[in-house]
């Protein structure tokens, strides 16, 4: 099976009520505006969108609003890793029911499973569906996927794609040299300039909720030979993702959608929650390293 997702993709944020239960009324305000600025498509539910916290009712719910309000003309790409993995093959069954164009699971965490067993967790995942599966690949999840084992994993017909969360791009290229065909996203939001150029298709980031016409411009001027302007959008962006990486990401990004007046709410517990000074600060550095409200 072989997926065409192209692009960059917002890693989307979950708007939160007070007491941690999806606001649908500000994530259907969010995806609207997000589109708008040009996202092709969205990764739902991911490390950003704090799905590893959610509890199983508000994920189905997430999927399930998300993929609504985005529509059939936008990819929708829905994480399902559960610590419990029976939960991950419920929550992959359901994205699909639900319409996704394809899920993403990191690797098997925190135990330290050997190449078979995260071989194994990965076939018996694209098995319980009928949609592709694209493996995250992040260092967050302290696993190594060596190219010897995607290379096994990408033998699985629905396996076809990864998101790259590595600053290992030397790694990147011989992945894109040796599976042409594969989906390749890249990770961090600071050197999309660098999986392009390693091969990668577009994508996934954090930042991208809040800077997308910035990183939007890293991807058209690279997909256009403009490398030049796509090395200063990037410089530009870089700037701005600096001052979040001070501080705390997910935390950020909500505050900044908050200032923009989308209700997200604040991030997860115990993740911190920044006081209206605290907001204030933040806003002043991000504006001196070039970012409009």
């Amino acid at each position: 099976m072989k997926t065409e997702f192209k692009g960059v993709f917002p890693a989307l944020v979950t708007p939160l009520t007070a007491n941690e239960k999806l606001n649908s009324r500000a994530l259907k305000s969010l995806i609207e505006y997000e589109i708008k600025e040009g996202a092709e498509g969205f990764y739902i539910g991911g490390a950003t969108g704090e799905g590893l916290l959610l509890d199983i009712p508000e994920r189905k719910k997430l999927c399930e609003k998300s993929i609504e309000y985005i529509g059939a003309d936008k990819a929708k790409i829905v994480h399902i890793t559960d610590m419990n993995f029976r939960n991950t093959l419920k929550l992959a069954k359901h994205a699909q029911d639900c319409g996704a164009d394809a899920i993403s699971s990191i690797a098997p965490t925190y135990f330290k499973y050997d190449e078979n067993e995260i071989y194994e967790y990965y076939k018996a995942i694209a098995e319980s569906v009928d949609i592709p599966l694209i493996i995250y690949y992040t260092a967050a999840a302290g696993v190594n996927i060596s190219l010897d084992l995607f290379t096994r994993l990408f033998k699985i017909d629905n396996i076809t794609g990864v998101k790259w969360t590595s600053s290992n791009y030397y790694e990147m290229i011989s992945l894109r040299d040796k599976f042409p065909e594969a989906n390749i996203f890249n990770g961090p939001d600071e050197m999309l300039i660098c999986g392009l150029g390693a091969g990668a298709d577009g994508g996934i980031g954090s930042t991208y909720n809040i800077i997308f016409p910035l990183i939007n411009e890293v991807y058209q001027s690279f997909q256009n030979g403009n490398i030049e302007q796509a090395r200063e959008a990037q410089k530009k962006a870089d700037k701005i993702i600096r001052v979040i990486l001070k501080y705390s990401v997910i935390p950020v990004v909500k505050a900044i959608l908050e200032e923009r007046g989308f209700e997200v709410g604040n991030a997860s517990f115990p993740m911190v929650k920044y006081t209206e000074g605290q907001r204030k600060q933040i806003l002043k550095d991000l504006t001196k390293a070039g970012f409009v409200l």
